[in-house]
């Protein structure tokens, strides 16, 4: 798996790169961690119902291509995601021009996202009710890096055969509801088949890994050293070497 070059700007770059393949994949991740918040924020913000806020959800990651949005981005003014939502509320706010795109040429599909999870998710989440839409597009945007660096170490641990680490890393940190007492690492020996040492040796391993992971992703997210550093002391608690 092939990352971005860990430079500044590069999701930037890669989203305005000649080639086609790049971009693509820039949209893909870019998409892939704002995507969710972008429609749960436009439902609590805007009060828009679920068609319209998928519809807008679309169109908004349409013309942050087509109109070279990233491009006025200025890094030194504020975070990568502050940029993406006052975008999205300068979209609602002429939402009957998007909205006559999306009737013209039919309902807007470019991406394949899960909506209807999505909506599940945003009717049923008693938090949604709670925080306002900004906190709770902020949450959603930490949960989706979270998400996407979940899917990475797995694919990883699949790759270079280490299935038993993702699965014991799965079963202790990400399993189950987080009062409930995690369960122990004798307990997950014998789930697995291993020792309670190889547990522990897993688990580190897999917390350093995956910790790895989120800083890669974090690097593909934003677009400075500052910005960077920021946001892993934010999520991670820690100072990025």
């Amino acid at each position: 798996m092939t990352g971005f070059p860990e430079t500044r700007g590069s999701l930037i770059a890669a989203m305005t790169s000649g080639d086609r393949r790049e971009r693509d994949r820039a949209l893909e991740t870019l998409a892939g961690a704002y995507w969710k918040p972008v429609y749960t924020y436009v439902r609590l913000k805007a009060g828009r119902e679920h068609e319209d806020a998928a519809d807008l959800t679309q169109e908004f990651f349409a013309q942050l291509v087509e109109k070279d949005w990233l491009a006025r981005f200025d890094p030194s003014k504020a975070r990568l995601r502050t940029y993406l939502r006052v975008l999205v509320d300068g979209l609602v706010a002429n939402e009957s021009k998007a909205r006559g795109r999306v009737k013209r040429g039919g309902r807007l599909q470019i991406l394949s996202l899960d909506f209807d999870a999505v909506r599940r998710e945003t009717e049923e989440n008693p938090v949604a009710g709670e925080l306002s839409p900004e906190d709770f597009f902020e949450r959603e945007w930490v949960r989706s890096v979270f998400s996407m660096a979940v899917e990475r170490f797995r694919e990883t641990c699949a790759r270079d055969g280490r299935e038993l680490r993702f699965s014991l890393f799965s079963a202790y940190d990400l399993e189950g509801d987080a009062a409930v007492e995690r369960p122990r690492y004798a307990d997950l020996a014998r789930r697995f088949g291993t020792t309670a040492v190889n547990v522990t040796n897993q688990l580190a391993a897999a917390r350093r890994d995956f910790r790895a992971i989120v800083l890669d992703v974090l690097r593909e997210l934003t677009v400075s050293d500052a910005e960077f550093r920021l946001e892993a002391r934010a999520l991670l608690g820690v100072e990025p070497s």
